[in-house]
């Protein structure tokens, strides 16, 4: 077996990989046809065997790999420029959640990444609406909120989310928006860690073991989206965030 193998096959025999692949493929799922839903799901499941900074390896490889065949569609999708104002204000605050996470115990991680997506959960569930039209430094704050939480707990989505379920948009342009920030967040988390020393090669294998299982999931998630059933889909997915965030909570080890 060529040596640059090695890591990988020993990723994919890893105790645990079997387990992360379940995660994966139900975010991948959820991802595929909401736009979202990826970290709320999966790391629940990665912060159970994982460190945070692993956790947060592993989403960024495979999330940056999973989307791309969705890519040229959302871009078609999406306000291309609120976009572009959602990914500034998570630039600025980033590196800050990150650096308070290298401050905290990994059952604090635990219990963010739990905390802010019940709270998510509960106010989507709601129905949260937003009667005008979004301002322009009301999507700085939801990227900048995001951006911090990334760094703190690698979950950049909440405040977005919440800000454009609760909009006039159409599903299509809020599952866009959405879609495309995700992927500019792990793009520049991608940086930021590396720039910390926080990038760990072994996670680094694992997110590309898992990956494939990511982008197929994803495909099928986006093959089944039907703007008309846009109801169905919100209540699958509530149903399987609030079910990963409790079950990654450090109450049931």
């Amino acid at each position: 077996m060529p040596d640059f193998l090695s890591p990988l096959l020993a990723a994919a025999m890893a105790e645990g990989t079997v387990f992360l692949c379940f995660g994966v493929a139900l975010a991948g799922f959820i991802r595929g046809f909401s736009g979202f839903g990826t970290a709320l799901i999966y790391l629940p499941f990665a912060a159970q065997i994982l460190t945070p900074f692993e956790a947060l390896t592993t989403l960024i490889i495979m999330d940056l790999i999973g989307p791309l065949p969705l890519v040229p569609q959302m871009w078609r999708d999406s306000h291309r420029r609120d976009v572009l104002r959602l990914a500034g204000g998570m630039a600025l605050m980033l590196p800050l959640g990150l650096y308070i996470l290298s401050l905290i115990a990994p059952e604090i991680f635990r219990y963010l990444i739990s905390g802010v997506t019940l709270v998510l959960l509960f106010l989507l569930i709601s129905e949260v609406r937003y009667p005008g039209e979004l301002k322009k430094y009301m999507i700085w704050m939801a990227g900048g909120l995001g951006g911090f939480l990334a760094g703190v707990a690698g979950i950049p989505g909440p405040p977005v989310i919440l800000l454009y379920m609760a909009s006039q948009h159409t599903v299509s342009v809020v599952r866009a928006n959405i879609f495309l920030y995700l992927l500019l967040t792990d793009i520049l988390m991608l940086g930021v860690l590396w720039l910390y020393g926080e990038l760990i090669p072994s996670a680094i294998w694992l997110g590309l073991v898992i990956a494939p299982v990511y982008l197929l999931a994803n495909v099928v998630g986006a093959a089944i989206f039907k703007p008309e059933f846009e109801r169905g889909y919100r209540i699958l997915a509530y149903i399987v965030i609030g079910g990963a965030a409790i079950s990654g909570l450090p109450l049931w080890d």
